[in-house]
């Protein structure tokens, strides 16, 4: 049959195509990373003799490369055996030589070592490194005197009380390339206090450009008190920069000799000249802190000048005399009491006030003396007093007031004749006017009067005492606490005059 005679041939046929397939390709297991399609333009090497088969089952081959065992498993599928020793690669001749292990790198070179500056403060105990040597070199002459001969950096040391920050501050401004703007702004961000450091560590560090930027940084605002004491010590100190610090010593030290004292009798001058009542009161009192024993603003200068402020006295009694007058040429002929418009009445207080305030001046420098001569003197305006109003003369009362204390007190040493003239003069006016006084006392104390008038008394003679004692007490009498209350004084001089006389027992 057609189809059993096709069988068998069909077989062979089969048999026949699979002795003639190629065995298949090994795969690249090469350590050496050796790339297949190189290897594969080669050309093929001779196969090797084959070997008879064997009926033993296929065996796993290894390739052995150099420096490494890789194993290659069995390859055989779909019934047919793959014929090992016709694929077997020779390990020397497909796989390149080794490569050469590189040389391991050179070592490093030795790093050498940066040259740095220690600034050791001693006084804080702490130390500052700075690695720009030479910039710190330039820049500073300590620092160049003490590492002369020394190369490299070194360690200098800084004698002194000094301010970290302000130490720091002044290193950085050596290592800062900085106009005179930018330093002005660098030390205007520390403020005054830490300029006044950083000024103290550049002159010990002989800091030119330091000290420059601070000085003329110091110049430029203002100081209090303690900031100023500051100032002047360190430039005492450092007396060889008084060239660099000429504009600064000028807010100092003064251009030209002054006297203090000269300076004070014009402004004494011009308080009595001024017209604003509020603003002489104030500057008053500015003139007086001035001249205060406690002050130190006048210490070691020399004495005011007498004759100064006796030549403004004299200008403000001429004042006071020609308002009275120009008030009495004004009164008609049949009118006893005298008064006087808004006006003159404002300018009397005025030269009042500044009789008063001179006088003070005068009693406090212990040469008030001569006033009670010139106050003794003034009988014309003592005549006119009883025809004034009694709102304008108690004003002449308050100076007489304090001549009266002053003598009581003892701070105005005057002779026996001066001293009964201005009781003469002044007494009975000041009996009048005592009431006036109480009502409208404008800072004096009146138990302080009474006291001092009694004491003033008592430094007269029993003779004078007696006779004033005796119009005293008619006044009392007649006017009772209008008038001063001199009892006790008055029990003194009855029981000297009487009772206890220097020749009783």
């Amino acid at each position: 049959m057609p189809t059993t005679s096709a069988s068998p041939a069909a077989a062979a046929q089969r048999r026949r195509s699979r002795r003639k397939a190629a065995p298949p390709r090994q795969p690249w297991c090469c350590s050496f990373g050796l790339d297949p399609l190189a290897a594969a333009s080669r050309s093929p090497l001779p196969a090797p003799p084959r070997a008879k088969p064997q009926n033993s089952p296929p065996l796993s081959r290894r390739i052995r490369s150099p420096g490494r065992v890789s194993p290659i498993d069995d390859l055989s599928a779909g019934g047919f055996a793959r014929k090992s020793a016709s694929a077997r690669l020779s390990s020397v001749s497909e796989c390149p030589p080794p490569a050469l292990p590189r040389p391991p790198p050179p070592p490093p070179a030795p790093a050498v070592e940066k040259a740095t500056l220690r600034l050791r403060l001693v006084d804080k105990g702490v130390v500052m490194e700075v690695d720009e040597v030479e910039r710190v070199r330039r820049e500073s002459k300590a620092v160049r005197q003490a590492l002369r001969g020394g190369g490299g950096g070194g360690e200098v040391a800084v004698e002194g009380r000094v301010e970290v920050e302000a130490f720091r501050e002044a290193v950085e401004m050596m290592l800062e390339d900085e106009d005179e703007a930018a330093s002005m702004r660098r030390l205007a961000r520390g403020g005054v206090a830490r300029a006044i450091n950083v000024l103290g560590v550049s002159f010990s560090l002989m800091f030119d450009r330091g000290v420059n930027s601070c000085l003329k940084y110091l110049e430029a605002v203002p100081w209090d008190e303690p900031e100023e004491e500051r100032i002047k010590s360190l430039l005492s100190q450092h007396s060889s920069y008084e060239a660099a610090s000429r504009n600064l010593l000028a807010r100092l030290q003064p251009q030209q000799s002054t006297s203090s004292a000269e300076l004070v009798i014009e402004l004494i001058d011009s308080i009595t000249k001024g017209t604003n009542n509020n603003a002489r009161k104030e500057l008053r009192g500015l003139v007086n802190s001035i001249l205060s024993n406690t002050s130190i603003y006048i210490k070691g200068d020399k004495e005011l000048d007498k004759e100064s402020i006796y030549c403004i006295c004299h200008s403000c009694l001429k004042c006071l005399m020609g308002l009275f007058e120009e008030s009495s040429d004004l009164v008609h002929a049949d009118q006893t009491i005298i008064s006087v418009g808004k006006g003159s009445l404002e300018r009397i207080y005025k030269q009042v006030e500044d009789l008063n305030w001179l006088l003070q001046i005068l009693i406090d420098r212990q040469i008030g003396e001569e006033f009670v001569d010139l106050w003794a003197n003034e009988k014309t305006l003592s005549n006119m007093h009883e025809r004034m109003s009694p709102m304008i003369r108690y004003e002449l009362s308050r100076i007489s007031s304090t001549i009266f204390i002053a003598m009581g007190s003892g701070k105005l040493r005057c002779t026996g004749d001066k001293r009964f003239s201005i009781f003469q003069v002044w007494f009975r006016p000041m009996l009048v006017d005592f009431g006036w006084l109480k009502r409208y006392p404008k800072g004096l104390n009146i138990n302080t009067l009474e006291e001092g008038i009694g004491q003033a008394l008592l430094t007269l003679t029993l003779k004078q005492q007696q006779v004033l004692f005796m119009e005293w007490f008619e006044a009392f009498s007649e006017q009772g606490r209008e008038c001063p209350n001199l009892m006790r004084a008055f029990q003194v001089w009855w029981r000297r005059s009487f009772v206890r006389t220097l020749g009783s027992s």
